[in-house]
């Protein structure tokens, strides 16, 4: 499934944009091609990143992700309660199982992120090559 009111960037994040903020998770895609979420390590409030930074490791059953930063920004809150609920993202990747809100150095990087209809399509190309 795919949420419409947001955007995605090409390693499977997505960015919900609130004023200067920019919450930021993995696509429903991304959690069921891990499988079971297992182990996350929490990003440090105050982290600095440029786009495309490493944020975090995400571990599952199956193997170990990244997390990379789809906007660059300061890191403004993490999700705690992935500490102890890691699963939290299978369960409610677009709601609960949010892992990061960035404050955005520049809003305008958002341009360079898929629409939701734009992350389909680029899903429908993954899957056909």
């Amino acid at each position: 499934m795919v949420q419409k009111d947001l955007l995605y960037h090409k390693e499977h994040e997505w960015v919900r944009a609130e004023g200067p903020n920019a919450t930021v998770g993995i696509s429903d895609f991304a959690q069921d091609a891990l499988g079971d979420i297992v182990f996350l390590e929490i990003p440090k409030v105050g982290t600095q990143l440029a786009q495309g930074d490493e944020i975090t490791e995400i571990e599952s059953t199956k193997t170990t992700s990244m997390l990379y930063a789809p906007v660059g920004g300061k890191i403004v809150a993490v999700n705690q309660a992935l500490e102890d609920q890691p699963e939290l993202i299978n369960e409610n990747p677009y709601g609960e199982g949010w892992i990061v809100a960035i404050e955005m150095e520049n809003p305008k990087t958002l341009d360079q992120l898929m629409t939701a209809s734009q992350y389909e399509a680029f899903l429908e190309n993954e899957k056909s090559d």
